[in-house]
């Protein structure tokens, strides 16, 4: 038994949203109580006992839409590497590090993502993987990053015909294989989808070969106009555009995610709403990689699905939201705009598009739910309420305000230090591989 008392807790559960000197109390990996701090202590006053010292205490993060193998990027420098579109940056950056990756690699950058997530809050990541490099086995090898750090996972690997058809061919086996053996995991911290890279990179065989592998209960993860490129291919090659090529193909569907989706127009808006098909939305990718401002809030307002995710950008959710809240502004034109729809991505629809893979419900503190809870250090500076949460978080919260993170019961980080795992040694080990990946690129 595990309580978390003493702060200013802020459920997510419309009927008691926030809770003045509140506390949580985990039983297993299940909320059995919310509730005043005082009722929740006499209660169980033999608990292990976390003191929020009047900061908050939430739900935990859920990030639906990561990029793991990613993680050596950062200061990564390639010889010769100067983007001139988005095409080149894919070529040039990401394709060059996973075609690079060996299976321990992307173990090493499985663990540095996590440990970046439970320092920031998160305890739920839907990732897709690549490593061209090294393609069978290596959703296992993040399956074993995420059982040793306790970050609960749904994984796929990026289908792609870029490298050829045998490697295509790999890499809708691995997926399958890795669906497979999730679908049989009981410990609700585990799940699988088919993922695809994009449109432009597969082929009618690809596509038809995954869906002759892929398990009924599972959909797709993949990337839909990302880049103008991307249409532009679809509508040369196969005279249609991305989502009706992906409705052909049976890609749709209330299983499927759909990433960034900048360049559809209303028709794929209507098919995206009318198969009940999840989208994600990428802030910082999408502006770092310029590739434009995706219609996200009209997508929040035709009532599709929509949610908030980071690329492998960043790992921290609120740095998504306080862009997410700027960037549509901006591009909008309209200081009214994202104010509710970004909470909503964030606090709402991402619990909704983890509840389509996981059980039991995530993203609310309320009896039942899952044991995933976060404490961040935050005095407010003006009055606090049920009616201004979101406006304190986008001004006053950082993913680093984050002093103890919980997830499916299991205490991963108390007042700012992991408690699974050696943070320095698995570090230390990241530094050399990544150092060692770097050595190989640039050595071509």
């Amino acid at each position: 038994m595990l309580v978390l008392g003493n702060g200013r807790v802020v459920t997510r559960d419309a009927s008691c949203p926030f809770i003045e000197d509140g506390a949580v109390a985990v039983e297993g990996t299940k909320i059995c109580r919310v509730g005043k701090s005082q009722d929740i202590r006499s209660a169980f006053p033999d608990a292990e006992y976390i003191d929020a010292k009047g900061g908050l205490i939430m739900p935990a993060f859920i990030n639906v839409h990561e990029h793991i193998y990613s993680s050596f990027a950062r200061g990564l420098s390639i010889k010769g590497y100067d983007p001139k579109g988005f095409l080149d940056i894919l070529d040039g950056m990401w394709w060059t590090i996973d075609r690079n990756l060996t299976l321990h690699d992307t173990y090493l950058s499985a663990m540095a993502t996590y440990v970046d997530c439970i320092k920031n809050g998160v305890t739920t990541v839907f990732d897709h993987h690549a490593s061209f490099g090294s393609v069978g086995g290596s959703l296992f090898e993040i399956e074993k990053a995420a059982k040793e750090t306790g970050v609960r996972s749904c994984l796929c690997y990026e289908i792609s015909d870029r490298d050829g058809m045998d490697k295509a061919r790999a890499s809708v086996m691995e997926n399958a294989e890795f669906i497979r053996h999730a679908l049989k995991d009981e410990s609700g911290m585990i799940a699988g989808m088919m993922g695809m890279h994009a449109q432009f990179t597969i082929s009618d065989e690809t596509f038809e070969l995954a869906a002759a592998n892929k398990p009924d209960e599972v959909g797709y993860h993949i990337h839909v106009a990302e880049g103008i490129e991307d249409l532009h291919h679809c509508l040369k090659h196969y005279g249609k555009r991305i989502v009706d090529r992906l409705m052909d193909h049976g890609i749709l569907g209330e299983k499927t995610l759909l990433g960034h989706c900048i360049y559809i127009n209303p028709h794929e808006m209507d098919l995206i709403k009318e198969t009940g098909t999840m989208v994600v939305h990428n802030p910082e990718s999408n502006m770092g990689n310029a590739c434009g401002c995706p219609p996200t809030m009209e997508l929040v307002h035709r009532g599709i699905l929509t949610g908030l995710g980071t690329d492998g950008y960043t790992h921290d959710m609120m740095e998504s939201f306080k862009v997410a809240n700027v960037l549509h502004k901006h591009h909008l034109c309209d200081p009214n705009a994202a104010w509710s729809e970004v909470p909503q991505m964030l606090f709402e629809n991402n619990a909704k598009i983890a509840g389509r893979y996981f059980e039991p419900e995530l993203g609310v503190l309320k009896e039942g739910a899952a044991g995933d809870v976060i404490i961040v250090a935050y005095d407010p500076l003006t009055p606090m309420n049920e009616n201004n949460i979101n406006g304190h978080l986008v001004f006053g919260v950082t993913g680093h305000d984050v002093v103890t993170t919980v997830a499916n019961g299991r205490v991963l980080m108390k007042d700012r230090r992991l408690t699974q795992i050696d943070e320095a040694k698995v570090m230390a080990d990241c530094r050399q591989a990544a150092a060692e990946l770097a050595s190989r690129i640039n050595s071509r």
